[in-house]
């Protein structure tokens, strides 16, 4: 998978749809960036951006479009309902696909340097970026607003992050941080009654609810408030009262494992003001918020969740919990809704949580992991979900690629004239179709009499054939595309000193890739014939000819791979890195060669013995 980052920034304007053009055009200059919402509010004022694309494009993006929106937009104009402090208010980076926070925390930090040092832009760092405690909550930073932010900036307490610790009345004040992904999740219930999903969703929130005694079941709602009197203060998770709220908190920590105080201050309650509040019991997950709503156009109530977290509190736990509590109460989910876009990564692990329920082998291909997800999640239940519409990050061949093409027309494209695709792109395949068998071998010893003990390691040897798999595959196209940037470089002109010297360096640099790639392919290729020999070692014994071709397969691809490094080795200038290439190249032959006669030696034992 690529990496990917989200970007989220927020525009003051939201009426002028020229603008606003304007400011998108800005963002999607930069290539790898793909535009994917642009939300306006009139009353608000402002409009919210969503884009996507590799971690520099993004924040390069990113910069141009507030770029922009300071050229465009004049603050000291400026009125809507929605809190801001800046032409573009906020701007959070958020991680997608095999990227960590820390990776967008020092992209925020990257980008407010440079707003601060071009722009001339106060800029405040929020969220995990956050410098300061103070500063981690957006609300405490924009407190004051547009209008107060002169003042502000006069308090050494409040001096920016970045940029000048003067007003800038045309463009006010920048926030950029780094945040989780939020995933909007609906759980579908078969009733229209609001407090039905409500009484539900007080169950599943962070901060849970208010206690209430008598008569609480089917439905939690019915019950009686409890409510903390003078020397009677009450613990929301076990029947304990104590004199004091002092010993009320002790215990809960102690006996209960959490933070009253937090959970009182979640909502909204002084937790050294008890008397006369409802005692409260924290839900069953963090990061999770939820509340209850009735959707007339889809004849039932939902569990409408925002989950700020999903590494930590993931869609299908919270179903399954959901799933659990409506059955108690007498109700049925009868499916979910994801509102907007959803990480790739969140499906994947949603799809491996069901399989490995089922007994199934989790190494399967990621189409199948996603579906696996959409299905068990019930995301079709009231409204159509687009895998490739939905999902961030879901992998797309590029137009045109030769793994596109039906096996028929790559082989005759192969046969041409033509000099890519060569021996490289064919080499790659065979690896693919090599990792591809050992998945299967796997596939078809999970689950099956007889191959209890080997599960683990077969489920373990399956998921890593299939990103085996899926590496050699996108390498048929890359080598391609490398063997094509060295053809570029051929091409360049050569009729002064100059043009000789940059026409040889790029040369250069194109036969150093059109090594990079094949050589690539052979360490990847020799992955795979370890897992081959590993499924031939313990997988089913009736496809244990499929682990022999597997590995057979995926040593053609590695002895392909080293002979495309080998033939351009000769036009490079570099001897140590031709030395080296050649030693690397010498060792991967030889630990290919040894594996491939253990596995061949296993094969033909295990036919012996059928």
């Amino acid at each position: 998978m690529a990496k990917i980052v989200e970007c989220v920034p927020n525009f003051s304007e939201g009426r002028d749809k020229a603008v606003i053009q304007q400011i998108t055009d800005a963002i999607e200059s930069v290539a790898g960036v793909v535009l994917k919402d642009v939300d306006p509010g009139a009353d608000m004022n402002r409009v919210v951006v969503t884009f996507f694309g590799p971690p520099e494009a993004a924040a390069e993006a990113a910069f141009r479009g507030i770029k922009r929106a300071s050229e465009l937009l004049d603050m000291s104009r400026h009125h809507g309902t929605h809190p801001r402090m800046g032409a573009t208010d906020v701007c959070p980076f958020v991680p997608v696909n095999e990227v960590s926070v820390e990776e967008c925390v020092e992209l925020s930090r990257t980008l407010g340097r440079r707003v601060g040092e071009e722009l001339a832009i106060p800029v405040y760092l929020y969220e995990y970026a956050a410098t300061r405690p103070e500063r981690r909550n957006l609300a405490n930073i924009r407190r004051g607003e547009y209008e107060g932010l002169a003042e502000k900036l006069k308090d050494p307490e409040w001096a920016p992050d970045f940029g000048p610790a003067a007003f800038n009345a045309r463009s006010g004040a920048t926030v950029i941080g780094a945040r989780e992904f939020l995933i909007a999740y609906n759980i579908d219930l078969n009733s229209r009654n609001k407090d039905h999903a409500t009484d539900i969703a007080f169950m599943l929130r962070e901060k849970g609810r208010s206690v209430r005694r008598g008569n609480v079941r089917p439905f939690y709602y019915m019950g009686t408030l409890l409510k903390h009197e003078k020397g009677r203060f009450f613990c929301g998770s076990c029947e304990a009262e104590f004199p004091a709220p002092g010993a009320l908190f002790g215990h809960i920590r102690e006996a209960h494992g959490y933070d009253g105080r937090k959970l009182y201050r979640l909502n909204d309650a002084d937790p050294d003001r008890l008397v006369g509040e409802s005692v409260k019991q924290p839900g069953l997950f963090s990061h999770c918020k939820a509340i209850g709503w009735e959707v007339p156009q889809f004849g039932r109530v939902q569990i409408s969740i925002n989950l700020t977290n999903y590494r930590v509190t993931p869609t299908h736990a919270v179903l399954e919990k959901a799933r659990e509590l409506a059955g108690e109460r007498g109700l049925v989910v009868t499916g979910s809704e994801i509102v907007g876009l959803v990480p790739l990564q969140a499906m994947v692990e949603t799809g491996r949580f069901y399989l490995a329920r089922q007994g199934r082998c989790t190494g399967i291909p990621l189409e199948d992991v996603v579906e696996t997800a959409v299905q068990s999640l019930g995301l079709r239940d009231v409204a159509p979900f687009d895998v490739r519409e939905k999902v961030i990050g879901y992998p797309e061949p590029a137009e045109g690629a030769l793994i596109t093409k039906r096996t028929d027309a790559f082989v005759h494209e192969v046969s041409r004239d033509s000099p890519a695709p060569g021996g490289g792109s064919v080499a790659a395949l065979a690896g693919a179709l090599g990792a591809a068998l050992a998945s299967m071998v796997a596939n078809l010893t999970v689950g099956k009499p007889g191959y209890e003990g080997a599960f683990a390691a077969m489920n373990e040897t399956a998921e890593a054939a299939q990103a085996a798999k899926d590496d050699l595959l996108a390498a048929v196209d890359e080598d391609t595309r490398a063997f094509n940037a060295y053809m570029e470089a051929l091409r360049l002109p050569k009729n002064t000193p100059e043009e000789k010297t940059a026409r040889k360096a790029a040369m250069q640099a194109g036969l150093k890739r059109a090594v990079a790639v094949p050589l690539e392919t052979a360490r990847t290729c020799l992955k795979a014939l370890a897992l081959a020999k590993r499924a031939a070692e313990e997988g089913n014994r009736n496809s244990v000819s499929d682990a022999g071709v597997g590995a057979q397969m995926a040593f053609a691809g590695l002895k392909g791979g080293i002979l495309n490094v080998l033939i351009n080795l000769g036009g490079i200038d570099d001897a140590p890195f031709v030395a080296e290439m050649k030693r690397e190249c010498a060792r991967l032959e030889g630990e290919a060669a040894a594996l491939l006669e253990e596995t061949t030696a296993t094969v033909l034992g295990r036919l012996e013995r059928r």
